[in-house]
């Protein structure tokens, strides 16, 4: 939050979702902190990229006043998405029972000994879409793994039969079935070296 005598600023940097091709907004609330009516105005250093609503008013004393920052759709993100677009807010005392309208330029002139006081805000582009983290020990496209648990049993993330070859000697070949909680081992002959290519 930018605080001064007149006026408080919330929040103290402007923070737009980035996408390609996309509008994005964000809001500011200016607060009065005195119990004199404030005139405040809205500047930009790239006044064509973005919409400011409202970009000048009054806010009574003790009240605040939402503006909302609209940027534009752009074509294209800038080097490592840092931004140097800034905002200047200002904000000055306003006759008693003044109105939008009767707000003047002169208002913020420092040069006629008025109590003007300004503000710069930042801006900040944040990743609409950031990519979704991916779990510890795992890559995208791979299955997940069986698990072993401490009493000796191996539970089988897709289904609960499964089968583990194991050659034990030249032309046997063991087969174990799991299925539940029984172990099932098969020993048939078989040709060590077609079964060892494949598996």
């Amino acid at each position: 939050m930018s605080m001064g005598d007149l006026i408080s600023i919330h929040p103290a940097e402007l923070k737009f979702p980035f996408e390609l091709k996309k509008q994005s907004s964000c809001s500011m609330q200016l607060t009065n902190k005195t119990e004199k009516y404030v005139a405040f105005k809205v500047k930009t250093t790239n006044p064509k990229k973005y919409c400011v609503r409202p970009n000048s008013g009054i806010i009574l004393p003790g009240s605040s006043c939402n503006v909302t920052v609209t940027m534009q759709a752009q074509k294209e993100a800038p080097p490592d998405m840092q931004c140097r677009d800034k905002f200047l807010i200002q904000s000055a005392v306003a006759p008693d029972g003044a109105t939008y309208k009767d707000i003047t330029p002169e208002m913020f002139n420092k040069e006629d000994g008025r109590v003007m006081e300004e503000f710069k805000l930042r801006v900040i582009y944040i990743p609409a879409n950031p990519p979704s983290p991916v779990p510890e020990g795992s890559e995208e496209g791979t299955p997940p793994r069986a698990s072993v648990h401490e009493n000796g049993n191996q539970n089988s993330s897709f289904e609960d039969h499964w089968f583990l070859n194991v050659l034990l000697s030249p032309g046997i070949v063991c087969d174990f079935k799991v299925d539940g909680r029984e172990i099932f081992c098969f020993a048939t002959k078989s040709e060590a070296t077609s079964r060892t290519g494949t598996d």
